[in-house]
């Protein structure tokens, strides 16, 4: 009885669970982003997934939108069917259900992809951000801001990284919207971010709580506040001290109260109650330690050209050449026959150096007594060249065609015009419109001639230092023989002469010169040149275009007009008389036909009648049919034919009687053999002929 019971029991659980399990799966109901299976037999355009929009529609083949968020499968089968039945005859096999359960998120701000991505139902803010490529460089993990409506939840991505607890990250819904901040230590202007190089100057990014760390340090910067935290700990933070810091006088402002600390005291004693207490917003400077002046009793002077000079202390029993070594020696510019003593007293000893290393001088070195100083001069031989005496991190390099290149020594209150003043300034031949000046890893293009029309403004002069090149470049020896300067010459400042010149080529051409002068610099078209028909190619467009000149009508008018502009890349053809018929296009020639001694396409103009064509084409032949001469118009009057009586127009000679002819058409005169009387005189001739043999035949 009791097992039948608990079987009873058992029973009703079950049939509660399947009950609870239909009508959760009835509750299922569409969202934004979920995925429609509509399968209808026979339709192809149909049996396919759609897609809920943001405006929780589907777009339907044939039908357009149909809303259908928030219905329950059997909502959504009934709205489908519905919408279907205005287009279709027959839906009643149709099936409509959820395929797959999606959500349409935004993800914003600082990630490397950012926009709009369908994600599985199931996912999470790190799938969100992996579907828009990941974070950017410069992210702020802890300050991420997910945006639902009009709510919005702040949270920390960082926390989540630190822990792995899914509880710290919230749960995403369509049409949710994650932003992705940018750190502060980014700052108001977009750049590539380099974490490594902003840690080097500090972790915070809260300028008011952080702790600013600058002076003698090896890596200064603002560090994040943390409690308990003393000096000595934001003194490793900043990578410690320099050999150059001024560790007993290190100053400190915390709460607005300066302290001056002792490290070396606080070192050597270990006493942590000397250590300063630091507050949020605090500032550490760790000053450079002051060279001393040497002086004293026992100290000597070395100045001039030696590798180190100084003051050293003079020991006593330092001889002159122990002072001397210790400075490290003379230059290679030293004057050593002119050494100078100087003594505590106002005498001067001279020494010749070079002498007594040589064994000629007599007696021996200056005694050097505290208090002494040794002058070791520069050389001031006229045959040393002067670049000797500059090191290179001091001295210009100025090249090409100036009056006397070579390295000059550079003072940061020259500029341009005082180093070219200085080399004697450019050469005749000297291209001064593309000076180049190449100051470190960037080189700039400079042009004097500008320049100096604009009135020489200082602003406008190119920024030079120790270390840079100028180079004036030389311009082409000659215009008609420029080929061994071509490479020398930049294809922006060139223009291209082809065809029937005389002097083809590569050649210079500037904004003030015009078409007339880059035609003479190739000296001039050849005999065999075409001058009606030159063609200039502009290659300072975005697109292709080509200008036609003829330029026997502007000598023949003198219109300026005519001429095209030309500028720096165009190329200008000139081509040559008499050149294949297939160069000449069929609107400017005619066709001529037939019976005539030269038929083919012959260059017309306006100026010219069906009579000048005729003689182009050597005139008819001895069995054409002149009185049918046919004119077929193919350039305005599609279709239309005129007939042409030559051997009537012969015994007038009106003009009116001349067909009009274009540019275009066609001519074609007949073969007599071929006409309607010669046709009917040859049958003739046949028949009679017949007639005559049966003739004939009969008397036989």
């Amino acid at each position: 009885m009791k097992l039948l019971r608990s079987l009873s029991v058992l029973a009703c659980a079950l049939l509660l669970l399947t009950i609870s399990t239909v009508l959760k799966a009835d509750d299922k109901q569409v969202q934004v982003g979920d995925l429609v299976q509509v399968d209808l037999p026979g339709e192809s355009s149909l049996n396919r997934g759609f897609q809920v929009d943001k405006r929780g529609r589907i777009t339907l083949p044939e039908v357009g939108p149909v809303f259908v968020a928030g219905y329950d499968e059997q909502q959504l089968t009934l709205a489908v069917k519905s919408a279907l039945d205005k287009v279709f005859r027959d839906t009643s096999n149709i099936q409509v259900y959820i395929a797959e359960r999606q959500i349409l998120i935004s993800v914003q701000g600082y990630v490397m992809s950012p926009g709009e991505y369908t994600l599985p139902f199931n996912s999470n803010v790190q799938m969100a951000l992996h579907a828009a490529g990941g974070l950017r460089s410069g992210a702020q993990l802890n300050k991420m801001l997910l945006k639902r409506g009009a709510d919005r939840q702040e949270f920390d991505y960082k926390r989540f990284l630190d822990t792995g607890d899914d509880k710290n990250l919230p749960s995403l819904q369509s049409l949710d919207t994650l932003f992705v901040p940018a750190s502060p230590l980014v700052g108001n202007i977009e750049q590539e971010f380099d974490p490594a190089k902003l840690a080097d100057s500090g972790d915070s990014a809260d300028s008011r709580q952080a702790i600013k760390v600058f002076g003698e340090v090896n890596a200064p910067g603002s560090f994040s506040y943390k409690p308990n935290t003393d000096l000595v700990d934001v003194l490793m933070r900043a990578g410690g001290v320099t050999r150059y810091a001024s560790v007993e006088q290190i100053r400190v402002i915390s709460n607005n109260s300066p302290i001056l600390f002792n490290l070396k005291r606080y070192l050597d004693s270990g006493d942590t109650s000397m250590l300063p207490q630091l507050q949020p917003g605090a500032t550490i400077f760790v000053p450079k330690q002051e060279e001393e002046i040497k002086s004293g009793s026992n100290t000597v002077y070395v100045m001039g050209e030696v590798a180190h000079p100084g003051a050293y202390e003079g020991k006593k029993g330092a001889t002159f050449m122990d002072i001397l070594a210790n400075a490290g020696g003379p230059t290679r510019f030293a004057e050593s026959r002119q050494i100078r003593v100087i003594k505590a007293d106002g005498r001067v000893v001279p020494f010749d150096m070079t002498a007594y290393t040589e064994g000629l001088a007599r007696g021996k070195a200056p005694d050097i007594d505290p208090g002494d100083a040794i002058f070791v001069p520069e050389k001031t031989d006229i045959n040393e060249k002067s670049w000797l005496k500059v090191s290179p991190d001091r001295a210009v390099n100025v090249i090409g065609e100036v009056v006397r290149p070579g390295r000059i020594e550079w003072s940061d209150e020259m500029d341009l015009m005082d180093l070219l003043a200085h080399v004697g300034g450019p050469k005749g031949r000297a291209d001064t419109s593309k000076i180049e000046v190449a100051n470190g890893n960037k080189m700039v293009v400079f042009d004097l001639d500008e320049f100096v029309r604009k009135g020489a403004p200082q602003s406008e002069l190119p920024h030079i230092s120790a270390g840079a090149v100028v180079r004036v470049h030389d311009l082409p020896q000659d215009p008609s023989d420029n080929k061994a300067q071509w490479v020398r010459q930049s294809s922006d400042a060139s223009i291209y002469v082809f065809g029937q010149v005389n002097a083809p080529g590569r050649y210079r051409f500037t904004d003030e010169m015009h078409f007339l002068d880059i035609l003479s610099a190739a000296d001039g078209p050849t005999k065999d040149a075409d001058i009606h028909n030159i063609r200039v190619t502009h290659r300072d467009q975005p697109y292709s275009r080509v200008s036609k000149l003829n330029l026997s009508l502007y000598f023949e008018t003198g219109d300026e007009s005519i001429l095209p502009d030309v500028k720096r890349g165009d190329t200008i053809f000139i081509p040559e008389k008499n050149r294949n018929w297939l160069d000449t296009p069929k609107e400017k020639t005619v066709r001529i036909l037939g019976a005539v001694k030269s038929p083919g396409r012959y260059v017309y103009n306006d100026n010219m009648t069906i009579l000048d064509v005729l003689a182009e084409a050597g005139g008819p032949i001895d069995r054409a049919y002149v009185e049918k001469i046919t004119v077929v118009n193919m350039s305005c009057c599609q279709g239309q034919a005129r007939t042409f009586d030559l051997v009537e127009f012969s015994k007038t000679a009106d003009i009116r009687m001349l067909p009009v002819l274009r540019a275009g058409d066609t001519i074609y005169i007949p073969d007599r053999r071929n006409s309607f009387a010669e046709q009917a005189r040859l049958g003739l001739t046949d028949i009679f002929r017949i007639v005559s043999t049966i003739a004939i035949i009969g008397a036989l």
